[in-house]
């Protein structure tokens, strides 16, 4: 653990070297200054934890110090040090935004009582401002207005504050690390996020990976290595693609989730190990079940809490945020002006059925970011089978004239004929009108309540 920084301010050597004493027993690492000017000079050098500092001094004394740290916006503890006959000058210190005030001659118990006092509230506003700052990092990265992402988000923040062990399901591209990084951040956990895809490692790879290795455990092992479960300690470890894992390996795991422990590679000596899994598939789980590609008891294990991430396809309404997103990020990487998507280009996109989901949309955006370098972008610049859309006439986005390019308008009558269409074909069967437009069914009576409340 960091180390907390002091700074004490005397103009007495004798009363600087006690306190510098005091403090490094207490295991602080200790800055010295013997008036306030120099005071501000060390403060605009190091970061310092608490302020100890005082009162009467030559050049600035320990008012004036404290007022200057407040009106540089520098909330720092600072306590003041004065004798007994100035006690109205400490309380009036206080009345600044002083943590405290000691009295020589002092008692160093007390004094040490009120020097820890002091750190261990600094060391809370801190944190508190590290997790908050993780926190709003945790939403960065996530673009969407659509209902059923408002709901992901709600899963995300009923979810995060738990130890619930977590399984992300949906297609490729469509975002499940990024889901389990933002648990994480709003976790309040202060270990590593540390990822993993079971599906890029072999194995007999994917195990040393994962549980460490002593030296001598196998051949090649010629050092100990410390294996991801034991990395992600106090952290959350993010399992990719758990149903490629293999059945021999999933069961090391169960018991490794169950029994908060592991043991490295050729190791006699359990590890005590306190970590979140949060594990994804692109498959559905329970068909992965029973398939046999992943054991009934992980799965029952692993999905404590499930969160299922809708497609593209499903949530048409935030392409136009995603693709002007990802349009400004690129454009910026290549030193150019961002340009806009023109209104046949967003026609194109929203029609589109998107295989590779958000991904493929970032891919694209890239594409025509570099071929548009800041000018409008068109379907010119968008690959054919975005613009030779092979989908059914039906699907297509009509519009009426040229000023009558409300894409949301339009997407939304084209949602509400497939829809209609489905029911019809499915009889009103809503399970298999979902399947037929290839939608949750979640998805499909969040679709019903919004177009058709009546």
């Amino acid at each position: 653990m960091m180390r907390s920084r002091v700074l004490v301010v005397d103009d007495e050597p004798n009363g600087r070297r006690m306190l510098e004493i005091l403090l490094l027993k207490m295991g602080c690492e200790v800055a010295l200054a013997n008036d306030g000017k120099a005071a501000l000079a060390v403060l605009e050098d190091l970061e310092i934890d608490l302020v100890v500092t005082d009162q009467n001094m030559p050049e600035l004394d320990g008012l004036g110090l404290l007022a200057a740290l407040r009106g540089k916006g520098n909330n720092v503890p600072v306590i003041l040090v004065t004798a007994y006959g100035t006690v109205e000058s400490a309380v009036a210190a206080m009345k600044q935004g002083a943590f405290d005030y000691l009295i020589r001659p002092f008692e160093l118990e007390n004094v040490e009582l009120t020097l820890r006092r002091a750190l261990d509230r600094q060391r809370i506003v801190r944190e508190n401002l590290f997790l908050r700052d993780e926190m709003e990092r945790g939403w960065q990265e996530f673009i969407g207005q659509s209902g059923v992402m408002r709901t992901v988000y709600d899963l995300i923040r009923q979810v995060a504050q738990s130890k619930a062990s977590v399984l992300i399901q949906g297609e490729t591209g469509t975002g499940k690390e990024l889901v389990a990084r933002a648990i994480h951040r709003n976790s309040g956990r202060r270990g590593l996020f540390v990822s993993i895809n079971c599906a890029a490692i072999p194995a007999d790879i994917l195990e040393s990976e994962l549980f460490g290795f002593v030296r001598g455990a196998f051949t090649g092992a010629h050092k100990d290595r410390v294996g991801k479960f034991e990395l992600a300690d106090g952290g959350t470890l993010f399992l990719d693609e758990i149903t490629e894992m293999s059945a021999a390996l999933q069961a090391k795991l169960l018991r490794v989730l169950q029994e908060n422990r592991v043991d490295r590679l050729g190791s006699n000596h359990p590890v005590e190990i306190d970590l979140r899994v949060v594990a994804a598939t692109n498959r559905d789980p329970r068909e992965a079940v029973q398939q046999g590609s992943l054991r009934e008891d992980l799965y029952f294990r692993l999905n404590v809490f499930g969160i299922e991430l809708p497609p593209l396809r499903e949530r048409a309404e935030d392409i136009p945020l995603l693709s002007q997103y990802f349009l400004g990020k690129y454009c910026e990487d290549l030193g150019c002006r961002t340009g806009k998507l023109n209104p046949s280009t967003l026609q194109a996109l929203a029609a589109y059925a998107w295989p590779g989901n958000v991904r493929e949309l970032q891919n694209m955006m890239e594409r025509a970011a570099v071929l548009s370098r800041g000018a409008e972008v068109t379907t010119a610049h968008l690959p054919r089978e975005i613009v030779q859309n092979d989908a059914p006439r039906g699907a297509a986005l009509a519009v009426a004239a040229e000023d009558d390019l409300d894409l949301e308008k339009h997407v939304s009558a084209l949602e509400k004929r497939l829809i209609r269409t489905a029911l019809e074909q499915a009889e009103d069967n809503k399970a298999k009108a979902a399947r037929l437009l290839k939608i949750s069914e979640r998805t499909l009576w969040y679709k019903l309540k919004k177009y058709f409340r009546d």
